[in-house]
């Protein structure tokens, strides 16, 4: 594998872009002529699209703008102008249905400064060199109504696809079946079989790297503020986008559905209920993370069969076998919850070396809110924020810690008012027999279910505010907190009273029960919560105003004014007036056609709640390992019912992201991240409290009558450390990638040191050689003398230049 060489134009990722870097673009080796033939031949054959002529990259004497997309070793198969297709504003016979699918919709702020937005687009659409994106953009025609948005269609060329797939290092299976990164000098080795310039990469890939795009818009020198907004500061190398967004200049951004591949997408999800996932297609769609959570369900759920299988048994056995029998399945759950989690590990290394993101970079560009002071990043040359690392920690362990056990503590006193509240109405039924009590019984666990939702939604509100005022550098370090802050209220609001059950009260019988409630009921609670009833609510919200418009016209003019509302006479002059700010040619864009059907998606998908990503399903998938598993000896069951609850679970996540919230941006990931830490640390805690639990028995404390409560106490901790030693053990025992995959990553390793000291030898002669010609001069063939001597072509009589120092 042959390391690739970047294009003039684009080393200004790294920075500026040096004349020797040009020359050795230029001096690369000659390709072979076949393949340089059969590149100018696909490139011709498809419609690949040219950048807008609003962006500065479309001149066609540019020698630059040639620069912009140079294949390894083809400085000059640059495509032609001519054979691209016209998207110029000028051209006003070019329907915008030719506009290639929209990868992202930008929706700026009803409000914003008209430079802000102008100077937006010119970012957009410019060159490299001036700190544009060149990217393709179309705006949605504006009406002038009042509080409308400016909506942008913004996606890229095929050639830029191509030039950022390689510069981001994306991996392809080439003709010999090989994953390898992508170059476009070698791109005949990935165009074999079906693949072609349109699908090599897939939507999901397409999308990234428009964001990708966006994202890396920077400042340059002399850029201080945004337009409009002299207290909107901006820094050298900062990324634009970010700090529209952070300024709330960007109202919202999310890519658009493509119908024809959703319907596809759903005959094989979540209406196939005896197919397996199509885990391929869903990666392709909606990107690696979701991808790697619905496996992660799937496995997770197969799983299961094992326990839920022994659970069943245990379920026909006598009281007496069943009794004796908890200890087997008890041990046997708490091995096989180790054996689960290592294994998914090695599945979760396999699917991201399948996917080309299991060597993925650590460097991480800042959050968009991150704060600190401007400074010269030593990684990247540019200026980045940067805050001191002990003061974050600071705020961590000094105020959000103590804030956070203050919050966990205030759930643990009110579960157990609640606790203390119904053991008082059952008192005073039992003692008076009233019969208000025995209706009353039921009022503090409704009280605390109440409570419990109010806590958890005041304190994720809590938990977003202290992350964020902890100014946490990265995306990963900011959701790793956030995470962690989370998990800790979810456990103590759902399984403290669990605990408080069985360690205190120590009543198996209602703790079995209690398990049972929360496993089904609370379940079937969030499937209708999370699936149908938002679907629900947005049909009778659009059924409720159709009727109201088409009923009662003047009621509808005055609850629906704000939206229908057409705005000023000056504000619809400005909407049409050629040579105002807000029009597509003040703009240097040209609009869509109105009947573009992208129109009316992008409005009606920017209705749609957005998806927050997958936190909420890990975590749910969190509680329920929970229920499963820290009281598995009490309740075998609990497996069964969880298979049952995950079938569902998967059906009802892939409808809700297919019809209910908007398309998410898609993500790569290699991992699972803190929530295989979390579902660790919950495995260890089910050691102990299985433990304990099989202490208290008393169907097995009469197994030995005559131990005392110290000798059974010391019996549990020794049982307890030998289950630690063994997980311990297994985690040692089973390597976390398998063993294809070490050899496949040290191949290419192999293959990609060979290629670098191959081309730092090809680099070593030509340097010897022009020193060798500089010094002595070209070696031509000697020449023979009357006498039958040989002497050498320069003149005897030439003085020998000294060689220069070194």
């Amino acid at each position: 594998m042959v390391r690739k060489t970047r294009s003039a134009t684009y080393n200004l990722y790294q920075g500026t872009t040096s004349a020797a870097s040009s020359k050795k673009v230029a001096s690369s080796p000659k390709p072979n002529p076949g393949r340089v033939r059969k590149r100018r031949h696909y490139f011709r054959e498809t419609k690949v699209e040219q950048e807008d002529p609003s962006s500065a990259s479309n001149s066609g004497g540019d020698s630059e703008a040639e620069d912009t997309f140079v294949f390894k070793g083809m400085a000059s198969t640059t495509c032609a102008d001519e054979d691209l297709p016209d998207y110029s504003a000028e051209n006003e016979n070019v329907p915008s249905i030719l506009f290639p699918q929209t990868q992202i919709v930008l929706r700026l702020n009803p409000y914003i400064q008209p430079a802000a937005a102008s100077w937006l687009v010119r970012k957009i659409t410019g060159k490299k060199q001036d700190g544009g994106a060149e990217l393709l953009v179309r705006c949605e025609p504006y009406g002038g109504r009042k509080k409308e948005s400016l909506v942008f269609h913004v996606t890229a060329s095929k050639l830029k696809f191509l030039e950022v797939a390689e510069y981001l290092e994306l991996k392809k299976v080439d003709d010999h079946g090989v994953l390898r990164e992508f170059t476009v000098g070698d791109m005949d080795s990935f165009l074999h079989g079906d693949n072609t310039l349109d699908n090599i990469l897939t939507a999901a890939e397409k999308q990234m790297i428009v964001l990708h795009e966006l994202e890396n818009i920077r400042a340059l020198s002399g850029e201080d503020c945004i337009p409009g907004y002299p207290s909107h500061a901006v820094y050298a190398g900062q990324s634009l986008f970010q700090v529209y967004w952070a300024e709330k200049l960007i109202s919202s951004y999310y890519p658009l559905h493509d119908q024809d591949e959703l319907c596809k997408l759903g005959e094989k999800w979540y209406w196939a209920f005896f197919q397996a996932q199509p885990f391929e297609e869903i990666r392709k769609y909606y990107g690696e993370s979701i991808a790697l959570y619905f496996s992660f369900l799937g496995f997770y759920t197969t799983s299961l069969i094992a326990p839920a299988i022994l659970g069943i048994i245990h379920l026909f056995l006598p009281d007496a076998a069943s009794n004796h029998s908890l200890v087997f399945f008890c041990i046997f759950n708490l091995i096989w919850v180790t054996i689960f989690l290592e294994v998914w590990k090695r599945k979760c290394s396999e699917l991201a070396y399948v996917w080309g993101t299991l060597r993925m970079t650590k460097w991480e560009e800042p959050r968009a809110n991150y704060r600190g002071r401007m400074v010269i990043d030593r990684v990247t040359g540019r200026y980045q924020p940067t805050y001191p690392w002990w003061k974050t920690c600071l705020k961590i362990y000094g105020v959000s810690f103590p804030i956070v056990v203050l919050c966990l503590m205030g759930a643990f006193y009110v579960m157990l008012c609640s606790f203390w509240a119904e053991e008082m109405l059952m008192e005073s039924k039992q003692r008076h027999g009233s019969q208000t009590a025995a209706y009353l019984i039921f009022l503090p666990s409704i009280v605390y279910a109440i409570l419990v939702f109010v806590m958890n939604f005041y304190y994720r509100k809590l938990a977003e505010i202290l992350t964020e005022w902890e100014n946490h550098r990265t995306q990963s370090q900011f959701e790793r907190h956030r995470v962690m802050k989370l998990v800790l209220f979810e456990f103590v609001n759902n399984f403290m009273s669990l605990f408080y059950i069985a360690l205190y009260i120590q009543d198996l019988e209602m703790l079995k029960y209690q398990v049972f409630v929360m496993l089904i009921i609370l379940q079937g609670i969030n499937h209708f919560q999370e699936a149908i009833l938002p679907l629900v609510l947005r049909k009778a919200y659009t059924a409720g105003r159709d009727y109201i418009v088409n009923s009662c016209p003047s009621i509808a003019k005055v609850l629906l004014s704000d939206e229908d509302d057409q705005g000023t006479k000056e504000q619809n002059i400005a909407a049409t007036a050629t040579d105002s700010i807000w029009s597509p040619k003040a703009l240097g864009l040209q609009p869509l056609d109105a009947t573009d059907p992208r129109i009316e998606m992008s409005k009606s998908e920017g209705e749609m709640d957005s998806y927050e990503g997958t936190f909420d399903d890990y975590l749910e998938m969190f509680i329920q390992f929970g229920y499963v598993f820290l009281f598995s000896s009490v309740y075998p069951l609990a497996a069964s019912w969880a298979i049952l609850n995950n079938v569902l679970e998967i059906r009802a996540d892939a409808f809700k992201l297919c019809k209910v919230f908007q398309r998410p941006i898609s993500r790569r990931v290699k991992d699972i991240g803190a929530w295989q830490i979390a579902f660790e640390a919950m495995g260890a805690v089910a050691i102990m409290t299985n433990c304990a639990l099989l202490c208290l028995s008393d169907d097995l404390r009469s197994l030995a009558p005559s131990l005392s409560p110290a000798e059974w106490l010391l019996l549990f901790v020794c049982i307890e450390h030998i289950l630690i030693a063994v997980t311990l053990a297994l985690r040692q025992l089973i390597p976390d990638t398998p063993y294809f995959v070490k050899m496949a990553m040290a191949k290419l390793e192999y293959q990609s040191r060979q290629a670098l000291k191959n081309e730092q030898a090809f680099k070593s002669r030509r340097q010897l050689t022009r020193r060798f010609k500089t010094i002595h001069g070209a070696r031509s063939k000697p020449t023979t003398t009357f006498e039958g001597t040989t002497r050498s072509p320069v003149s005897t009589t030439r003085k020998r230049l000294p060689l220069p120092r070194t």
